[in-house]
């Protein structure tokens, strides 16, 4: 469906602000938006210097860059290139010494309109998070890592069986980011994928971050084929990647 350059710079914005920049941060820098949704090259690297960083973050989006972290980490990464930055290796070598580990690199994915996935009949959706924990507990821990359904605040979970006795097969949810961005994050339970419960749960939810005017975001694992396709099927424009890593 395409994605907007008014929305891209709604997302520059809430990235900006997430990174502690100036809100016009990457407004110096203008970028053509294709119909794919893809960026074009930006100018330079933007870099904010944060004595007490936990964590070193480097954000490619829409053709720009960003580095957050410790003084140590940005003169370090000074003679690493964006595509080196990018790849999770680099960053923990970087922060060897200062105990650098986890987190890895994350496709950023956005949308400012779905198409409504229509239910093949009817279904009752839970609102609560009491039924999200019950389904985090049927599913593996990497799911559910990933997914971080429980810290959002707001779930749609699609519930099977009547009344008292109804389960939790797939949820969707997102969390108000920065004010502007529906973060978001769906799990299905495994016996039940490939059934298009994720696509219908995750369908609700965005349709509710959009009425509440929110843009949508997709944050997943780059080596997450399922979620990747899950949201490229579903409209959303590749519009980056988020690498960081943790601190001692």
């Amino acid at each position: 469906m395409g994605f907007s350059e008014g929305s891209a710079d709604i997302v520059l914005l809430a990235w900006a602000r997430h990174l502690g920049l100036d809100d016009a941060a990457f407004a110096h820098v203008r970028f053509s938006l294709p119909s794919d949704g893809g960026g074009v090259a930006g100018g330079e690297r933007l870099v904010r210097e944060d004595p007490g960083a936990t964590a070193i973050t480097f954000v490619r989006l829409f053709g720009h860059s960003a580095l957050t972290g410790p003084a140590w980490a940005i003169d370090a990464a000074a003679d690493y290139d964006d595509e080196e930055l990018s790849d999770h290796s680099t960053l923990l070598r970087l922060s060897r010494e200062h105990g650098g580990h986890g987190l890895g690199t994350s496709a950023l994915l956005f949308a400012d309109d779905l198409p409504l996935a229509q239910p093949r009949g009817e279904v009752t959706v839970s609102h609560g998070h009491p039924e999200a924990i019950q389904l985090e507990g049927l599913c593996p821990p990497d799911d559910v890592n990933e997914a971080r359904l429980t810290s959002m605040g707001h779930c749609f979970t699609v519930m099977d069986g009547p009344g008292h006795d109804a389960a939790p097969v797939a949820c969707a949810a997102y969390a108000e980011w920065e004010g502007i961005l529906a973060d978001m994050g769906v799990l299905v339970r495994p016996e039940l994928r490939r059934q298009h419960l994720g696509t219908l749960a995750t369908s609700i939810a965005a349709h509710e971050a959009l009425a509440a005017g929110l843009t949508l975001q997709w944050r997943t694992a780059l080596d997450n084929r399922g979620a990747l396709a899950l949201a490229r099927g579903l409209g959303f424009a590749d519009g980056g990647t988020v690498t960081s890593v943790l601190l001692r």
